[in-house]
């Protein structure tokens, strides 16, 4: 007979057995290790265990507890750090992050239609439509709503409608469901490894561009400076 724990995990609360929870607690005690030199780290584990959480869900009732069973299954389906070891995108060691390009080649389907907040012109919609139906460049999708607008269609009532009715993609898991991938300890980690190195790029484009304003603002006022040192 085990003893049985009330724990918070993603948000969700559960009621699990002793073994479960040492198994689960083992289970991500394990992946912190794995990218304790990743910088998204923290929102790595966060998204891992969110979507845990999502998992034990959908396989028990409000009342059931949640068992060693329940644990596999769910680690079955997110993935254990030995089994993306070998994959071009980690190092075996410090699990740490080595390039981008880690998707595979070929058009994928999304599962689930998001609108894409982070690709928009306006609301993301033509974005995540085109991530739904596998079209690889949004822009074709925008190019279609525009045709229709100017020709008279209904695609401007069209477009506000799938706006009001069609959730964000704000998670992790959410965007790897729009682009059709697997919600897993690789891809959650992949995804949020390029958003950091995205924003770490943007950030450094803006440090450059504002440097360069500065050393053209220098020279210009240093001009008459020394126009005068000529007389």
């Amino acid at each position: 007979m085990n003893k049985v724990l009330n724990i918070n995990l993603g948000g969700y609360p559960f009621v699990i057995d002793e073994d479960a929870y040492a198994h689960l607690r083992s289970y991500i005690s394990a992946l912190s290790k794995h990218f304790a030199k990743s910088e998204g780290r923290e929102e790595i584990i966060s998204d891992i265990e969110n979507r845990i959480a999502e998992l034990l869900t959908e396989n028990t009732s409000s009342r059931s507890i949640v068992t060693r069973n329940h644990i596999d299954e769910a680690i079955a389906i997110m993935g254990t750090p030995e089994d993306f070891i070998g994959d071009s995108y980690f190092d075996e060691e410090i699990g740490h992050h080595h390039g981008r390009k880690y998707r595979e080649s070929g058009y994928k389907t999304g599962k689930r239609l998001f609108r894409n907040t982070d690709d928009k012109v306006i609301g993301g919609v033509c974005s995540g439509i085109a991530a739904y139906f596998g079209i690889e460049d949004p822009l074709w999708v925008r190019i279609g709503f525009a045709f229709f607008l100017v020709t008279g269609g209904i695609a401007a009532p069209l477009y506000f409608i799938i706006w009001a009715i069609t959730p964000a993609a704000k998670s992790t898991a959410d965007r790897l469901a729009m682009r059709g991938e697997p919600i897993n300890v690789s891809n959650i980690a992949k995804s949020i490894e390029e958003e950091i190195d995205n924003l770490s790029e943007t950030i450094n484009e803006i440090g450059n561009q504002f440097g360069s304003k500065k050393k053209f603002k220098a020279k210009r006022q240093e001009a008459p400076l020394r126009q005068g040192f000529m007389f």
